[in-house]
């Protein structure tokens, strides 16, 4: 009984759990080597500075 607890506390806490953490911190890697790439790309564009 107390294995079967424990896989279901596995499934259902800790699997969700640490997808969304890996879907955050892939977020956050992804959006900072594009921005970089955007601004290496367009180095020296009037519009880079109209960007907040």
């Amino acid at each position: 009984m107390l294995g079967a607890l424990i896989i279901l506390v596995t499934l259902f806490v800790v699997l969700p759990v640490s997808f969304i953490i890996t879907g955050g911190v892939l977020s956050v890697v992804l959006g900072h080597s594009l921005r970089m790439e955007g601004e290496y790309r367009h180095e020296g564009s009037e519009l880079i500075e109209t960007n907040v």
